[in-house]
């Protein structure tokens, strides 16, 4: 859905990525309107350099690209990123108007305006402030900016803690602005992430094993009670079988399944940066080349499994977010199920890990024309389907 973004400055069409003529969500909220308008009403000096961390979808940097000497945008979504470039070229502007940076990748050396919109994990937030602050110097702006459900006393503590002393702005359209003073001699704490932790018995080949989280993956400190039930009803797999993790998170899954059948090669995809870099982590970690000289794995951090070839999968095991941010929404997984049906062969079957309440089956059998039921709690249902050599389509 593209919309018109009116700022002072500018006016903009901007969408989400992927595009959908009929998403109702917009590609900004009055978080990206308050910082902007501050910026424009405060004469902000951007002549030197800017740094925007957490741009959902590019809003903010599309704004400030035709104002700044190529600004920096650190984000940890591949589709946030995708988005971010197709709004920059919707605008008119050159590709390199703005230096597109993940979370992974090392910060700049020094940052004279810093610009964060507040994440929905304070962990990625933490992680983010501590790599950017050697960048920061005592006149550095910083600014964040956030609905004001996203910000709590933890937000500011974190900027505190970090940056310097912090204060916040009054509410607008139920958006507030956080102020911080840097104090680069500040005795700051340890950066704790990446987080480690040895997993649970019970979960068949994966017990006992050391998992990596990268700040912001989902259930960075302990294994979510979904994961640990698909765990426990994995598929069996033999030979030299192509399986997929998609939205692959800490990896957990797909080391499980290397473990199970070291002859398989095993696919790990997230449009998370952060998530993809701890899969391989625990990958690494537990899959010694020494013991299993034959494995093999992918690492891709992409749009679904939108890199690899249709009918190229044998198994694709997928536990789908059902949120946006703060939105709430199955695009997403109607999304992964789509794009496993076209990766998979013929024969070859998507497994699911949902809560009971999302309707998960009938979705399957919208898109496959079949739904088995594995595996099923009070709470979660693991199901089943599997590409015919004509499937139907939604």
């Amino acid at each position: 859905m593209s919309n018109r973004f009116e700022t002072s400055w500018g006016e903009f069409d901007l969408a989400r990525f992927p595009e959908d003529s009929h998403d109702p969500l917009r590609a900004w909220d009055a978080a990206d309107e308050y910082l902007l308008r501050h910026l424009a009403d405060s004469a902000t000096d951007l002549s030197g350099s800017v740094v925007v961390i957490g741009d959902r979808w590019g809003a903010l940097a599309t704004s400030l690209a035709g104002h700044c000497d190529r600004p920096t945008a650190i984000s940890d979504s591949y589709l946030g990123q995708r988005a971010t470039r197709a709004n920059l070229d919707r605008a008119g502007f050159d590709e390199n108007a703005v230096r597109l940076l993940t979370t992974q990748d090392t910060p700049p050396e020094r940052v004279d305006v810093l610009l964060v919109r507040v994440p929905k994990s304070l962990a990625l937030l933490e992680d983010q402030l501590h790599r950017i602050a050697p960048a920061v110097h005592e006149d550095t702006v910083v600014i964040g900016t956030g609905m004001v459900k996203e910000i709590h006393t933890s937000t500011l503590k974190l900027f505190e803690r970090i940056i310097g002393p912090t204060r916040t702005s009054l509410a607008e359209k139920k958006a507030r602005l956080i102020f911080t003073t840097p104090l680069p001699a500040l005795a700051r704490p340890r950066n704790p992430w990446p987080h480690r932790y040895a997993l649970p018995d019970g979960v068949g080949p994966v017990s006992g094993r050391t998992v990596t989280n990268h700040a912001g993956v989902f259930c960075a400190e302990r294994l979510d009670i979904g994961t640990r039930f698909l765990l426990q009803h994995l598929p069996r797999s033999e030979g030299s079988e192509r399986v997929v993790d998609l939205g692959c998170g800490n990896g957990v899954v797909g080391t499980a399944m290397a473990l199970e059948n070291p002859r398989a090669e095993i696919v790990f995809t997230d449009e998370s940066f952060q998530a993809v870099a701890s899969a391989e982590a625990t990958y690494r970690a537990n899959i010694d080349p020494s013991e299993h000289p034959e494995a093999k794995a992918e690492f891709l951090v992409g749009d679904g499994l939108a890199e690899l070839p249709a009918g190229s999968a044998d198994l694709v095991l997928n536990n789908p977010p059902f949120h946006s941010h703060q939105a709430t929404t199955a695009a997403t997984a109607m999304r992964m199920f789509s794009d496993a049906r076209d990766a998979l062969r013929p024969g070859g079957e998507l497994w699911v890990i949902g809560n009971r309440h999302l309707g998960y089956h009938v979705k399957l059998r919208r898109l496959f024309g079949n739904s088995e039921l594995i595996a099923s709690d009070p709470k979660f249902v693991v199901l089943r389907a599997v590409k015919k050599e004509r499937e139907p389509r939604s």
